[in-house]
């Protein structure tokens, strides 16, 4: 017999996620000797026996990896057989150190998982030891980013290291034939966390904590929930008064808030879903899902839905449980409850306890926490669902860090430190970028400090020491500030990368894609390479650099940002572009509005931009659809929401030979049918049809100029579902191949990404030696 022994180095999302029972496993099927063992650059192999059936065991590791597994490379070496006297194969200590000198720590962390199928059966099986115990896991699911202190992922490197296993569960963690065998964070109600109800002041509220807590939601009262990334403020969501107190005390006047529904049948009860829409809410990641409501709800078994949870939406934000908590609570329920995020508006998200009871303490009645730490922040994920087209709008809990594969390796360590909206950073070696979860908006000290906090523990946590740094080239954004505020305590290179250059590229790193290609970027604001505002952009571009190829004739933004929160203001711009007398928007705002125009033709505080949501902010004012906005996005939202989507025609506009778009024929358009007295409903369907319109004229004309038939679309206004539904199919008509974006938002929550693969396409170019 050819007896061999192989080393196999295992690199990839291949910790927290059940990989070394499964290769104890394969391996024990096999008759094969040998050890696996986690180090901080991955999974180390080593196995011996006879040739075939090492072979064989190699072929297994690549086809039928664990579910959650994902692996990026293995590398063989031979090894002298060892020729044990006991041929077992088995799980050894994880390493501290690397098999290879000088091998950085990259191994991925694996993201949080929701309850598996197998564990929500033991959880309501009132003959198992773990019924109702909101801790359960297994090595399919439950914590693992929000609870990982360091590398190699083990219990001891977690915040389970201060719950040590009873005896029953170090029982199964030792055997190889059970679920549990090496799950980290393994517990029972013997040796694990517990859970407690408390009122604001910290006094336990009497009785069995998940059903309390359920009274409390059934009474009116606003709960905050200590989750897997952070603290829940959760209320009963068929309760108005509640709905409404919870966004007084949030500072939230109007951005719709999510819905945890018991189960799937609740949630088609509520809103129209689709096949996509049912795997995203029942799959692993269990993010927040906009759906389409159904309108009114069918039947008296619908559920209702207080008004203040979601006003004057189309869409409802649903999840389903994703935690053995949030199942119990749910269950107990047994209706639709508010979940948002434990922040006041426009703050971090509140995960440790003494900061969650600090900061939500007037806005919660009561708080259902637990003693198991939370290491790091994660919000929820959410995902627009629209025509089986996945957008997404936040990446975080259960995506989170997940890597994304570079189409140019990272020959140095790239920091990127993203925008100043939906802030993320990211970090980028070899052919790996590991983005991090949503931050929120970097426009206070709060954000910023979890921004920085961030960024040192990952640099950390990946041991990377950024050779190149990535950053916006807005002078005012701190993301920048803080790229340059560290320029003399580094060495590193530091990377300027245009905002909407950087958004395509991201685009173009989820397709693997090099480019070049046909980039059209419309978004609110980013800062131009000619120091002016851009926003509504036609790039030719590749992962190294670009050409500004057609824009929208760039108009002042009159006020700067004030115009930004005060849509109005670029409608008096744009109407007064088109010689319009203002319609009854003008007299909603008086002498204000002959302020705002004078400011605007003086140029004083009215910096020139090109932005394609500005464009959009004017249409839904003209159209008295939202004059002022409470959240970024907010006037856009509501004009797409208004478009009635049964309307096929739409306005046309002039593009000059430079590719120049005159947005303000748009405008008047506009507003010459809002004086015929057409209804909103066909006027923002024609705009929405006018600019998908535009999009492929624009597109063709670069196409007949380059010979490039791919087209790549990003920036936050292709969020919209509506815009998207007409303008992708019109361009797949037209012959284009089309990029959109399905695993990172379009977004500022992808610039990062995008910085990140521009600054490894550009360093392999020789562009920054």
């Amino acid at each position: 017999m050819n007896t061999v022994r192989v080393g196999l180095r295992v690199e990839g999302t291949v910790q927290g996620v059940g990989f070394r029972p499964f290769v104890h496993a394969t391996a024990s099927r096999l008759a094969l000797s040998g050890l696996v063992a986690n180090d901080p650059a991955g999974v180390l192999i080593e196995v011996e026996g006879p040739a075939d059936a090492v072979a064989r065991f190699r072929e297994l590791l690549e086809s039928r990896p664990p579910p959650l597994a994902v692996i990026e490379r293995i590398t063989a070496r031979p090894l002298p057989p060892a020729g044990e006297a006991d041929p077992r194969f088995v799980i050894a200590a994880s390493h501290r150190a690397t098999d290879t000198p000088g091998r950085a720590q990259r191994t991925p962390v694996a993201p949080d998982i929701a309850t598996c199928a197998d564990c929500l059966r033991e959880l309501h099986d009132p003959a198992d030891r773990r019924h109702r115990y909101p801790f359960i896991n297994c090595t399919n699911c439950g914590p693992r980013y929000t609870i990982t202190r360091d590398l190699p992922y083990d219990r001891a490197r977690t915040t389970m290291a201060g719950f040590p296993m009873c005896a029953a569960c170090a029982a199964e963690y030792t055997d190889p034939a059970d679920r549990r065998f090496h799950a980290q964070p393994l517990c029972c109600p013997d040796c694990g966390p517990a859970l407690r109800l408390v009122d604001a002041a910290g006094t336990p509220v009497p009785g069995e904590p998940v059903a309390a807590a359920a009274g409390l939601l059934r009474a009116g009262r606003i709960l905050a929930i200590k989750g897997l990334g952070g603290y829940h403020l959760a209320v009963h969501a068929g309760c108005e008064p509640a709905a409404a107190a919870l966004r007084a005390r949030k500072h939230r006047a109007d951005k719709p808030f999510a819905v945890l529904v018991p189960d799937l049948v609740t949630a088609e009860r509520l809103c129209q879903l689709d096949d996509t829409a049912r795997e995203l809410l029942t799959g692993p990641h269990c993010p927040i899902v906009l759906a389409a409501r159904r309108m009114p709800p069918p039947g008296p078994a619908a559920p209702t839905i207080a008004a203040a949870v979601a006003p004057g939406c189309r869409e409802l934000g649903l999840l389903l449980p994703y935690t053995p908590l949030h199942h119990l609570l749910a269950a107990e329920l047994a209706a639709p409850a508010v979940l948002t995020s434990g922040n006041l508006a426009d703050e971090p998200l509140a995960y440790r306890d003494d900061e969650a009871f600090a900061r939500l303490g007037t806005l919660a009645d009561a708080f259902l926490t637990h003693d198991r730490p939370i290491h790091r922040r994660a919000d929820d994920s959410v995902i627009r669902v629209h025509s089986g087209r996945t957008v997404p709008v936040r990446r975080a809990r259960g995506y989170a860090p997940a890597p994304l594969p570079l189409p140019v390796p990272a020959a140095r360590p790239v920091l990127a430190c993203g925008a100043e909206l939906k802030s993320t950073f990211c970090l980028a070696r070899g052919r790996t970028a590991v983005l991090s979860p949503h931050l929120g908006d970097l426009e206070n000290y709060e954000t910023l400090a979890a921004y920085t906090d961030g960024i040192a523990h990952f640099t950390r946590l990946y041991a990377l020491e950024p050779a190149l740094i990535a950053y916006d080239l807005h002078p005012e954004y701190l993301s920048t500030k803080y790229v340059h505020d560290r320029a003399d305590a580094t060495e590193a290179r530091l990377v300027g990368i245009q905002h909407h250059h950087a958004h395509l590229a991201s685009c173009m790193t989820e397709h693997q894609e090099c480019g070049p290609v046909i980039g059209v970027a419309f978004d609110g604001l980013g800062w131009g390479s000619d120091g002016t505002l851009w926003g509504g952009e036609f790039l030719v571009a590749d992962l190294c650099g670009f050409r500004r190829a057609g824009h929208l004739v760039p108009v002042p933004l009159p006020g700067g940002t004030a115009a930004v929160r005060e849509p109005w203001r670029m409608a008096a711009v744009y109407l007064d572009a088109t010689g319009n007398d203002g319609l009854a928007v003008r007299h909603r705002h008086g002498e204000r509005w002959d302020h705002v125009r004078a400011l605007a033709t003086s140029g004083v505080n009215s910096p020139l931009t090109s932005s394609a949501g500005r464009l959009f902010d004017a249409v839904a004012a003209v159209l008295s659809v939202r004059d002022t906005v409470r959240y970024e996005g907010q006037a856009a939202i509501e004009l797409e929401r208004c478009a009635d989507p049964a309307v096929t025609d739409g306005y046309s506009v002039r593009i000059d030979d430079a590719c120049r778009v005159h947005g303000a024929d748009l405008v008047r358009a506009v507003a010459d049918d809002v004086r015929a007295g057409t209804s909103p409903a066909t006027v923002a369907a024609r705009f929405h049809n006018g600019v998908a319109r535009l999009i492929v004229d624009v597109c063709g004309r670069l196409r007949d100029a380059t010979a490039l038939t791919t087209v790549a679309l990003s920036g936050g206004v292709f969020q919209n579902g509506f815009l998207l539904d007409r303008t992708v199919p019109a361009l797949e008509r037209a012959g284009f191949r089309v990029l959109t974006h399905r695993r990172v938002p379009c977004n500022d929550g992808g610039i990062s990404l995008g910085q990140a693969a521009i600054a490894a396409a550009r360093d392999a170019a020789g562009e920054l030696d």
